[in-house]
């Protein structure tokens, strides 16, 4: 698994063609009767704004990590595994991605209940105007989609808020730092 998740971070445009061709099946599933080609063609138009925010996000991503994509991929590694970097270049831009991720998902306790009300909203509103068929894959997928956000959201915020205490408490020799309530100055303690 970790092979396929370095694979995928190394390479963003195989996450984006798997996501459009993933959301082309389940809207194919969903609307059966359209051909899969218009179906992926259209889902790969309307996503390309999601594209262009995916993009913009990992340069800023990559700009954080130090400036190149194995940086990065091996930041996120160690996010992932919860493993503190102990070089002062790479706990530096630990912290600058911790933050910049942190600052990103500020709002996203409004943000997961805006998309469980909209995903909600689609399938009470697809009970109204479609099939059976269409009705119960919608309410499917939003059950499932909705948990699994509710799920990753709250597994990637703990793992950002524990990489952010390590940062902050264990120095690179393995002692602990204190902060004085400016956070300027830095003292190890025993």
């Amino acid at each position: 698994m970790e092979r396929i998740n370095v694979f995928l971070a190394k390479h963003l445009w195989v996450q984006l063609a798997l996501s459009v061709l993933v959301a082309a099946a389940l809207v194919t599933l969903i609307y059966p009767g359209r051909s899969f080609p218009s179906v992926v063609a259209r889902t790969a138009v309307v996503s390309l704004g999601a594209v262009g925010v995916t993009l913009a996000a990992r340069r800023r991503e990559k700009r954080a990590a130090g400036g190149s994509t194995n940086a990065l991929v091996t930041l996120d590694r160690k996010l992932r595994t919860g493993e503190v970097p102990s070089d002062p270049r790479e706990r530096r831009a630990m912290r600058d991605l911790v933050g910049q991720r942190l600052h990103r998902s500020r709002h996203r306790v409004a943000a997961l209940v805006f998309l469980a009300v909209l995903f909600s909203s689609v399938t009470v509103l697809t009970a109204l105007t479609a099939g059976a068929r269409q009705t119960v894959g919608m309410a499917v997928f939003t059950v499932a989609f909705t948990g699994w956000m509710l799920y990753n959201s709250r597994l990637q915020h703990r793992r950002l808020r524990a990489m952010e205490a390590a940062l902050r408490t264990e120095s690179p020799g393995g002692t602990t730092e204190s902060t004085t309530d400016a956070g300027s100055a830095t003292r190890p303690t025993a």
